[in-house]
């Protein structure tokens, strides 16, 4: 069968500027690629993000634009691999997908898919002030968010710490599940301390609390955390089972987070999983501020994966702009939309 592709850049708006370690976004460039053949279309979104996606580089879209070249020239796209180009790689994955099961928009057939169940997901807080972080909080809370992940690392310690304190006087851990993500904020001699003051706030993992690519200095901070870490931006650039499995003996994390996007795709991170679990480190799954394309696929994947732990899911509702939803939000959960609307 030949196969044609094209490919569709995309701006989304950020509803509200929002703050990231690595500084503030007000926007976020897609790309969606579509493969023709048959009378059916598949659709997969690829989301590079400038600074920490491998392939956010100026020449993606021409890279984007020749792999679909070569498909239209008859190369078949599930024989097309791109271990360099993660997010190209992940839109290429996801429009294959879609495709096999006939452009309908599911990926995987799931009790998620079908409308039988709803999957959770936690409430993430963004970079703010202390104030505006209480704000942030007791929103996610009174929409009924039992898990809430807040980034730290962007103000003054005493500051976070003081908003922490002041969340478990008002919601124990047996009520709310807190996790934290550093985003490297910390250096490898302060973290000690800093993992020790923490603590005491009932932490479920805290993710990446350093830098990437400082392995031992890594691996010395989980054998002796009194919070379970996390892995998040150590995995990317490692495209290979071996080269997983060898981050994974060096570090020992206690756990990793999975972005689809940022490792590969759905491939990619089945065989992380299947390395974790090996080694009886816990996963979980990641949006990274895709589209509702991209999030309805991560949302089908962890649906045939794990449904029923809390991974960090994303809502869909953080741009203005957003495509045609298949994910909506029911009281915390995430909701499979049959038909586009």
């Amino acid at each position: 069968m030949n196969f044609s592709a094209n490919h569709e850049k995309y701006t989304l708006k950020f509803r509200v500027p929002a703050g990231t370690s690595r500084g503030v976004l007000r926007e976020k460039t897609v790309y969606f690629l579509r493969l023709h053949a048959d009378g059916r279309t598949g659709t997969g979104e690829c989301a590079p993000w400038r600074g920490l996606s491998l392939d956010a580089t100026p020449d993606f879209e021409p890279q984007l634009a020749e792999v679909c070249r070569r498909i239209s020239a008859g190369e078949h796209p599930a024989g097309i691999r791109l271990p360099h180009q993660p997010a190209l790689q992940f839109g290429l994955e996801m429009a294959w997908l879609d495709w096999q099961y006939g452009g309908t928009g599911i990926l995987f057939d799931t009790p998620f898919t079908r409308g039988e169940i709803n999957l959770p997901t936690h409430g993430l807080i963004w970079m703010d002030s202390p104030d505006g972080l209480r704000r942030q909080i007791e929103a996610k809370i009174a929409a009924g968010f039992t898990v809430i992940k807040m980034k730290i690392g962007a103000m003054d310690f005493a500051d976070e710490i003081a908003v922490l304190a002041d969340l478990r006087r008002a919601h124990p851990a047996e009520k709310i599940t807190l996790r934290l993500d550093a985003n490297g904020a910390f250096s490898p001699a302060d973290a000690p301390e800093k993992l020790a003051a923490l603590a005491p706030f009932g932490i479920q993992f805290l993710e990446q609390p350093i830098k990437p690519k400082q392995w031992d200095a890594l691996a010395k901070l989980c054998a002796v955390s009194p919070i379970p870490i996390a892995l998040d931006e150590e995995l990317i650039g490692h495209n290979t089972p071996a080269g997983r499995r060898r981050l994974l003996d060096a570090i020992r994390p206690q756990g990793i987070v999975l972005k689809p996007a940022l490792l590969g795709g759905f491939a990619a991170c089945d065989d992380w999983i299947a390395a974790a679990t090996e080694r009886g480190i816990r996963w979980w799954a990641n949006s990274a501020l895709e589209s509702n394309v991209g999030l309805s696929a991560i949302c089908q994947w962890v649906s045939a994966r794990d449904p029923d732990r809390v991974h960090g899911l994303g809502t869909g509702k953080l741009y203005e702009n957003n495509v045609a939803a298949r994910v909506g939000v029911v009281d915390s959960h995430l909701s499979f939309v049959k038909r586009e609307t």
